[in-house]
């Protein structure tokens, strides 16, 4: 299944850093995208432009996690010749990613 289908997301660009949130659309679901969704299944899935390291934070309270991505953003937002590689379109993407289906 995609991901969009047990969570959405949220993203902001600073530098030459994204910020990419996943939140879980019913908290049950968090610890198996705990399990399923790792800063290395995330640089993995979005190999393409992140080309530094992935973080992931996780906020068990919200059942959400922050993923940090560098190197992400071609050199930045207002250095980078991408129409739009940023924020929205990275969270689309990410939200495409294929996870096990929870039982």
């Amino acid at each position: 299944m995609q991901l969009r289908e047990l969570a959405h997301s949220r993203t902001g660009d600073k530098g030459n850093t994204l910020n990419v949130s996943v939140i879980c659309h019913d908290p049950r679901h968090y610890e198996h995208l705990r399990a399923h969704l790792s800063a290395a299944q995330v640089k993995a899935w979005l190999a393409d432009f992140v080309h530094g390291e992935v973080t992931r934070h996780e906020l068990p309270r919200l059942a959400a996690f922050n993923f940090v991505l560098r190197d992400a953003l071609g050199g930045g937002v207002t250095r980078s010749l991408a129409l739009d590689a940023h924020g929205k379109s990275v969270s689309s993407a990410l939200l495409g990613m294929t996870v096990p289906d929870p039982d």
